[in-house]
C-alpha cells in the first residue's frame, strides 16, 4: 500500500524558501518549529508529554494544514493513511467505514483495500511542533510567574517613581497572564496591593493599584480589606480624575464589592460616588464607558438612600435623555435604572416633570425586547398613576394604546399582558368608549 505521499511541506515556519521537504527531512531539519526539541519532547520531571493534553492546553488558532484531519478539522493525534495516500485520524475514518461508506472522504475513489497504515513520520512531526509549542508556552508562563513575584516582593520595599514603575509592569502582566494573577495571590499579594490604598494614596498609585486588583479574584477577606471608607473615598476621588480606562476599573471594583453580604449601603450614599457615574454614563466621546457605569449605579440603586440621592442630582431627566441614542445593552440598563428610581415618590415625581419620559417610554413599547418593554410599562404605570389625567392624555396622544392592544396581542409574558389591560384601562377612565377609540385612532387598529 504506497504511504502518505504530500512528501511535501511548501513555506511553513523554518521552511520559507518554498523547498520541497518530506516529512522525514522536515522533522530531523525543524522546518515546522525552528528545530527538533532538546528534551524529545519531556516534560517537567522526565515524564513524556502527552499529545491530547499539548493539543487542549495551546488551544491554537493557526496550525499547519498538513496536521488536521479533512474530516473532524482539528489536529491529528494518531494519524492513520489509506491506499489512496490520504491521511486522516484514525477514530474518524473508522467511524467513516462504520457507517458502511468504502471510499476515501477526500477523493470519494473506492477503495481496493480497506485497511489503514500508521502514519508514524507525520505523527513524529506534529508531536515534535506541539511539544515545541508547549515547551516554550510553559517555559513563559514559569517566567511570568516568577516575574510577577517579583514584583509583589519589590512592592513591599520601594517607594515613590519605583513604586509607580513596579505597579505599571504588575499591571500590565496580570492584564494578560492567568499564572500571573494566581502568582499575585498566591504570594500574598492582594494584601500588599490593598496596604498602599488610603487617604494619602497618588492618582498615580491609585490607578495601577486598582487596576490590578479588578483582575484578580478577590476573597471575602480582601473584599471587607477594601470596604473601609477611607479606601472606597480614594476610588471615588479616582472615578471622577481618572483616565476612562482607571473609571472603567473603579466601577467595575466597587461593584464587586458591593456584591459581598456585609456590605455597608452608607459607604456607597456619596454625592460624589453618584456624580462620577453619571459623567462617566453620558460621555459620549467614550462609550465604553456607558454600560460598566449603568451597571453600577443599577447595583446602587438596590438601597433607597442612594436612589433618594441619585433623584436629588437630576439623574432622572438626564438619564431620560440619553436613552434614544444607546445601544441596546445600555439601554436596558438605563431602563432598569429608571425603573428602579420610579419606586420612590421623588423619583415618579421627577419622571413626570420630564416632558420626553411618555413619549420615549411608549416608543419602546414592543420595540426592543420583552425586557425594556416590561421596564418602559412599569415606569408607564408609576407615571399615569402618579397623575392620571394629565399623563394619560399625553400618553394617549403619544400612540400608547395602540401599542398596549399589541402587547395584549402578542405572544408576551402574560404579567406584561395584564399589566398593559390595566394601564389600558386607566388611559380610558376619562373617557367614553366611543370619545376613546376616536382619540386614540384605533379604529383600524381593531378593524
Amino acid at each position: 500500500m504506497p504511504m502518505y505521499q504530500p512528501s511535501m511541506v511548501v513555506g511553513f515556519e523554518g521552511g520559507g524558501d518554498g523547498q520541497i521537504l518530506d516529512l522525514d527531512t522536515a522533522v530531523k531539519d525543524g522546518v515546522l518549529g525552528g528545530g527538533v526539541v532538546g528534551s524529545g519532547g519531556v516534560g517537567v520531571g522526565g515524564e513524556k508529554l502527552d499529545l491530547r493534553k499539548m493539543i487542549q492546553e495551546l488551544e491554537l488558532c493557526e496550525v499547519p494544514s498538513v496536521f488536521i484531519c479533512p474530516i473532524s478539522l482539528e489536529p491529528m493525534q494518531d494519524p492513520v493513511t489509506l491506499c489512496t495516500g490520504q491521511t486522516y485520524e484514525r477514530n474518524n475514518i473508522l467511524k467513516w467505514f462504520n457507517l458502511g461508506h468504502l471510499t476515501c472522504p477526500t477523493t470519494m475513489q473506492e477503495l481496493w483495500d480497506d485497511s489503514i497504515t500508521p502514519n508514524t513520520t507525520l505523527y513524529r512531526l506534529i508531536y515534535t511542533w506541539f511539544s515545541q509549542k508547549y515547551l516554550l508556552m510553559k517555559k513563559r508562563s514559569e517566567d511570568v510567574q516568577g516575574r510577577a513575584s517579583e514584583l509583589v516582593d519589590t512592592l513591599k520595599k520601594v517607594k515613590g517613581q519605583a513604586r509607580v514603575h513596579a505597579l505599571k509592569e504588575l499591571h500590565q502582566v496580570v492584564a494578560f497572564h492567568a499564572t500571573a494573577r494566581k502568582s499575585v495571590i498566591d504570594e500574598g499579594g492582594v494584601s500588599v496591593l490593598c496596604s498602599l490604598l488610603g487617604p494619602f494614596t497618588s492618582y498615580a498609585v491609585g490607578s495601577e493599584v486598582i487596576g490590578i486588583l479588578v483582575s484578580l479574584t478577590l476573597d471575602s477577606e480582601s473584599k471587607k480589606n477594601l470596604m473601609q471608607p477611607a479606601k472606597i473615598s480614594l476610588m471615588v476621588d479616582i472615578l471622577n480624575e481618572g483616565s476612562i480606562e482607571t473609571k472603567i476599573n473603579c466601577t467595575r471594583l466597587i461593584e464587586s464589592l458591593i456584591e459581598e453580604k456585609d456590605f455597608r449601603s452608607e459607604i456607597i450614599s456619596s454625592h460624589s460616588l453618584l456624580v462620577g457615574l453619571m459623567r462617566l454614563v453620558k460621555d459620549k466621546r467614550h462609550s465604553n464607558g456607558i454600560c460598566p457605569g449603568l451597571s453600577l449605579l443599577k447595583t446602587v440603586c438596590f438601597y433607597k438612600e442612594v436612589k433618594i440621592l441619585l433623584v436629588s442630582i437630576g439623574a432622572v431627566s438626564q438619564l431620560v435623555e440619553l436613552l434614544s441614542g444607546m445601544d441596546h445593552d445600555c439601554l436596558e440598563l438605563a431602563l432598569c435604572v429608571l425603573d428602579s428610581l420610579s419606586s420612590i415618590p421623588e423619583g415618579r415625581v421627577a419622571l413626570r416633570d420630564c416632558v420626553n419620559t411618555i413619549p420615549i417610554m411608549v416608543r419602546f413599547l414592543m420595540r426592543i425586547s420583552e425586557t425594556c418593554t416590561q421596564y418602559a410599562l412599569s415606569i408607564l404605570w408609576s407615571v399615569c398613576k402618579l397623575a392620571p389625567e394629565e399623563c394619560s392624555a399625553i400618553a394617549i396622544d403619544a400612540g400608547l394604546a395602540a401599542k398596549l392592544l399589541l402587547v395584549i396581542q402578542s405572544g408576551c409574558n402574560p404579567i406584561l399582558k395584564q399589566q398593559s389591560a390595566e394601564l389600558l384601562k386607566l388611559c380610558s377612565l376619562n373617557y367614553s368608549d366611543t370619545i376613546f377609540i376616536s382619540k386614540c385612532k384605533l379604529t383600524r387598529t381593531i378593524q
